[in-house]
C-alpha cells in the first residue's frame, strides 16, 4: 500500500494531533449546551412543494442560539409501521443541504433524513452576524478576534445536535437509531453532532474537515478550504506573535478534541492522497474516539467521491 502523502500509515494510526487543547475545553461545550438547551425552538414542520409518491417531504425550522432561524428539510417514507431509523445529514463547505433527490434513497430504504442548512452558508438559514474583524472568507476564523465564545462554528456545532435532539423528538422517529453522516465539512459536522448529542447510535465521517488546524498550518496546506488560517494570521498576526493563543482558542472548534465524547459506532472513509483535510488531521479525531470505530482506507484517492463508499455507509446505518 503506497504512502498517505504526508506520513506513513503505521504513523497515521498513532498520531495524537498537533492543535493545542484548551484547558476549559469541557467546561466550555458544557455551557454552550446549557445555553442551546435553554432556546425555545419553535419547530415547524411546512409540507415542501416538492413531494413524490412514497415520501413526505417537508422544511423543518427551528430557533437556534443566538436567535438564529435555521433550515433543515426532511423526508420521510409515506408509509410506516412503528418508529424508524433516521439519518441526520451535514453538507461540504461553502455548499447546503441539497436537493431532495439525493434524500429518497434513504426513503426508499424504510429511513427518515433530515439534512441541515449551515447558518451562513450556501441554504436558507439565518446567520445574525456581529463579529469583529473579517467576514470577508471563512467560518473557522469568524469570530476568532472576539474569544471563544463568539466562534461561528460553536453556533454551527451546536445547530447539528439540536437538529438531531429535535429529531429524535418527532413521533416516527426511533431516538435509538438515529446516525450521523456526512462529507468534508459534513463530516465534521457528524463527528461534532456524535461528540455534542451522544445518543447518536451511528455515526459515518467522510475525510472529515474542521481537524488539526495547526498540522494543516504547518503543512503548508493552509489553502483551499483552508486559506482562511493563512489569511488570518495576514491581517491580524503577521509576525505570529499570538501563534499559540490563535491555535489554543480555534482548538475549541477542533473536531479532534471533541472526539472523546463520541459514543456512536464509527465508520469514516478516507483518501490516503487527501491534501484538501490531510489524513493525519482526520485521524487526529479518529484516534480520539474510543467507541468502537472502522475506518475504509483509499490509498490512491483524494478529496473526491470513495468508490462504493456510500453503499458501505447506507449498510452501516440500516444496521442500526
Amino acid at each position: 500500500m503506497p504512502l498517505s502523502f504526508d506520513m506513513p500509515l503505521e504513523k497515521l494510526a498513532s498520531y495524537p494531533g498537533r492543535n493545542p487543547r484548551p484547558a476549559d475545553l469541557d467546561a466550555y461545550w458544557d455551557r454552550a449546551l446549557a445555553e442551546m438547551k435553554a432556546v425555545a425552538p419553535k419547530v415547524e414542520l411546512v409540507r415542501s412543494s416538492f413531494q413524490t409518491p412514497g415520501a413526505e417531504c417537508f422544511d423543518l425550522y427551528f430557533t437556534g442560539v443566538k436567535g438564529a432561524r435555521i433550515h433543515a428539510k426532511y423526508a420521510r417514507p409515506a408509509v410506516r409501521h412503528g418508529r424508524l431509523p433516521t439519518v441526520v445529514q451535514f453538507h461540504g463547505y461553502s455548499g447546503n443541504c441539497g436537493d431532495w433527490v439525493s434524500k429518497l434513497s434513504w426513503v426508499g430504504a424504510g429511513v427518515c433524513v433530515a439534512a441541515l442548512d449551515c447558518r451562513g452558508q450556501g441554504g436558507a438559514s439565518q446567520d445574525p452576524g456581529g463579529v469583529t474583524g473579517t467576514t470577508l472568507r471563512g467560518h473557522i476564523i469568524r469570530g476568532l478576534q472576539d474569544g471563544p465564545e463568539h466562534l461561528l462554528f460553536r453556533s454551527i456545532f451546536l445547530d447539528t445536535a439540536q437538529l438531531a435532539g429535535i429529531v429524535m423528538a418527532l413521533p416516527e422517529v426511533d431516538p435509538e437509531r438515529v446516525g450521523a453522516m456526512g462529507y468534508s465539512q459534513g463530516g465534521g459536522l457528524a463527528l461534532a453532532c456524535a461528540a455534542l448529542e451522544p445518543r447518536i447510535r451511528r455515526l459515518a465521517p467522510t475525510y472529515p474537515f474542521l481537524c488539526d488546524y495547526q498540522r494543516v498550518w504547518e503543512m503548508e496546506q493552509a489553502k483551499d478550504a483552508y486559506e482562511e488560517l493563512k489569511m488570518f494570521f495576514r491581517q491580524f498576526d503577521p509576525q505570529h506573535l499570538r501563534e499559540r493563543e490563535i491555535f489554543t482558542t480555534l482548538g475549541h472548534i477542533d473536531c479532534q478534541h471533541l472526539a472523546g465524547r463520541i459514543r456512536a459506532e464509527v465508520l469514516m472513509g478516507t483518501g490516503l492522497m487527501d491534501t484538501i483535510c490531510p489524513p493525519s488531521t482526520q485521524y487526529a479525531a479518529f484516534n480520539k474516539i474510543s467507541a468502537p470505530k472502522h475506518v475504509e482506507l483509499y490509498p490512491d484517492f483524494g478529496h473526491e467521491t470513495l468508490p462504493g463508499f456510500d453503499e458501505k455507509v447506507m449498510q452501516f446505518m440500516l444496521g442500526m
